[in-house]
């Protein structure tokens, strides 16, 4: 992935957290989170296979 890419799923896990907090209904609150984890996720796995095909 791209530095551009890599900053946008970190500017799209910013929103779903802005959400999270915003939103009233708590089953809507509860899976927005697990997005973000699932985003969180991904981000952390794709900033490791850019390192290690870096190095």
């Amino acid at each position: 992935m791209t530095k551009r890419q890599l900053k946008e799923q970190e500017v799209q896990i910013a929103h779903y957290r802005l959400l999270s907090r915003e939103v009233t209904d708590p089953l809507a609150a509860c899976l927005l989170r697990v997005i973000v984890e699932e985003l969180e996720a991904d981000l952390r796995r794709d900033r490791d296979i850019g390192q290690s095909c870096s190095e």
